[in-house]
């Protein structure tokens, strides 16, 4: 750490340690102030976007008073995105595909187009507003589908093609999209459920043992069984960089290394499941996940300027309004009908909100709140995390791709 007055403004280095350091504090604050606030619980607010949106506040005071200023050395950024996306394609069985049935097929299908439509709104706005198509299409699917993660990733991959504010919009994009997620997928699902006077299929036969695919051996992990896990996601992280690689080359434009990394890892998990190369532990992978996706947040967010939002919050704000106003319209009067206008359409329409404006934990809330009025929907909590967790990034990805590569230019 080096402190620095420059022009009477004081300059605060951080090499790469300390900020990772500053990082995980900042995770832990907030989490225990979400512990504190209700409201960020019952929104499902992450705790690095607590920590993270509370530092950038700080910073922001620094920078507008002229004050003092940060400048990070953020190393470790990169590679704990790529970790925790390696982990999401280890989680996907194809054995769960099975379980789900025609009805998941149906559902996947769905969220697929509604996400071509959400880009597809987010660039018929730049027409008509002038809003740069990057910063529109991290207020799309990018952040209503993929969340933050996803919208500081290819934040970051618009930033080195020259769109500076690009993570930071990327970040209050899905941050909105979270607190939407929850405050109109519950009342949605009411509505659809009192309006129909609905009520859950009690004759439903749905095998519900599908937390089966993922569960562990009672056997303790040995130490080889723990680095057997973790080289494997190493070598799905390396061996899909460099697929990443030679896509963006095809495809003359740079292509998310996670991508690759995510798909590789879900042909490593389905074929170890056919030939039991290593023990496989979902609930190691899926920790080692959680805590990377938490450290690459915190850090992602803490090191943006927020200053730098101030120009764009019009367009942008315009661009998520419609995203909502969309979905709302889509799930109520075609979703709903399409997934057969029954007592479980209507709690996967209440999910469908979560993860289709918000993340998948979101759409949990939904569907929990309703089912613990009503009663359970077995088809919906098992079709709609499926599908919200990894599924629909198998359509939404590749098409997002082909939405940057038509309308955003290099700076």
């Amino acid at each position: 750490m080096s402190f620095e007055i420059i022009e009477g403004v004081l300059n605060i280095k951080l090499n790469s340690t300390l900020t990772l350091a500053l990082a995980a504090i900042l995770l832990i604050i907030g989490y225990s102030i979400k512990k504190k606030i209700n409201f960020l619980n019952k929104y499902c607010i992450p705790a690095p976007v607590v920590g993270g949106f509370l530092f950038m506040f700080i910073t922001w005071l620094g920078h507008n008073g002229n004050i003092f200023k940060f400048t990070f050395e953020n190393t470790f950024q990169s590679t704990f995105m790529l970790v925790f996306f390696t982990t999401v394609g280890l989680g996907a069985s194809f054995s769960l595909l099975k379980k789900g049935g025609k009805l998941l097929i149906i559902y996947w299908l769905i969220c697929g187009i509604i996400s071509i439509f959400q880009n597809a709104i987010g660039i018929t706005i730049t027409k008509l507003t002038g809003l740069e198509a990057p910063y529109a299409l991290l207020s799309s699917a990018i952040s209503m589908i993929g969340g933050h993660g996803a919208a500081l990733a290819y934040g970051t991959s618009f930033s080195n093609m020259g769109y500076e504010s690009a993570p930071l919009v990327g970040a209050a994009a899905a941050t909105f999209g979270l607190i939407t997620a929850v405050l109109i997928g519950g009342p949605l699902g009411r509505k659809l459920i009192e309006k129909h006077n609905l009520s859950p299929d009690t004759s439903e036969t749905l095998d519900n043992s599908i937390s089966n695919i993922n569960a562990d051996s009672v056997e303790k992990l040995s130490d080889l069984d723990i680095i057997k896990n973790v080289v494997s996601i190493l070598v799905c992280m390396a061996i899909g960089s460099l697929i990443s690689v030679q896509i963006g080359k095809l495809i003359k434009m740079d292509f998310p290394a996670y991508v690759g990394a995510m798909f590789v890892a879900v042909l490593m998990r389905n074929i170890n499941e056919k030939t039991k190369i290593y023990n496989f532990n979902f609930s190691l992978v899926d920790g080692i996940g959680n805590v990377m996706l938490n450290l690459y947040l915190s850090l992602a967010l803490m090191t943006l300027k927020l200053w730098e939002l101030s120009g764009l919050i019009g367009g942008v704000l315009l661009v998520v309004a419609c995203q909502v106003i969309f979905m709302i319209i889509v799930a109520y009067f075609i979703v709903f009908k399409i997934l057969g206008a029954n007592y479980d359409a209507a709690v996967m329409c209440a999910g469908l909100c979560g993860h289709g404006l918000g993340a998948t934990p979101s759409a949990i809330v939904n569907m929990t709140a309703l089912n613990e009025k009503y009663g359970m929907s077995r088809k919906a909590m098992m079709i709609v995390p499926i599908v919200g967790a990894f599924l629909v990034d198998i359509i939404y990805q590749p098409t997002t791709i082909w939405f940057i590569k038509t309308f955003v230019e290099t700076k």
